[in-house]
């Protein structure tokens, strides 16, 4: 079934805006109902593709740049979600974790991701793939962080230049 009307090769796109964003962007695997945010720096893409394969996509990418690391979020409802409610869910979860691999993952309500979503939107551009999954709470957010210099690094210059 197809959810979106024009669907450009997300798999072109991908590496193209990839190699365009960096730092404080973002990148959101979401779900076929997300919807369309009117931030101006949001850009919503139609993948008509599976949920999955655009997140292990999307991931070979990131790992593959020297530039960026991925910061990912997940809907902190997640968890608590039921086949009862939603057939499918448990799946899902374990195609999920084999998906991140040894990505850190942080765990956000909903509401809470999608406003610093927004937020960014307002000033950094956000990648949005939309996918043609159909279970509620699963869209992947990931914040792109700087690939050549980590926390630990930017505590450590902070400190000296506040000492």
């Amino acid at each position: 079934m197809t959810y979106c009307k024009s669907t450009e090769d997300w798999k072109e796109i991908l590496p193209q805006r990839l190699s365009l964003l960096g730092h404080r962007n973002w990148i959101v695997i979401a779900d076929a109902a997300y919807p369309t945010q009117t931030s101006p720096g949001i850009e919503t893409r139609c993948t008509d593709a599976d949920q999955v394969e655009v997140l292990r996509e999307t991931l070979k990418e990131i790992e593959s740049s020297s530039h960026v690391r991925p910061i990912v979020y997940l809907d902190g409802e997640l968890p608590f979600l039921t086949e009862k409610y939603a057939p499918g869910i448990d799946r899902y979860r374990e195609q999920l974790n084999e998906a991140m691999l040894d990505t850190p993952v942080q765990s956000l309500p909903h509401d809470e991701i999608i406003a610093k979503l927004d937020e960014a939107g307002k000033a950094f551009q956000v990648l949005l793939l939309k996918t043609t999954m159909t279970l509620p709470y699963t869209t992947v957010f990931i914040q792109l962080d700087c690939g050549y210099w980590d926390d630990e690094a930017e505590h450590d210059l902070r400190h000296r230049i506040n000492a």
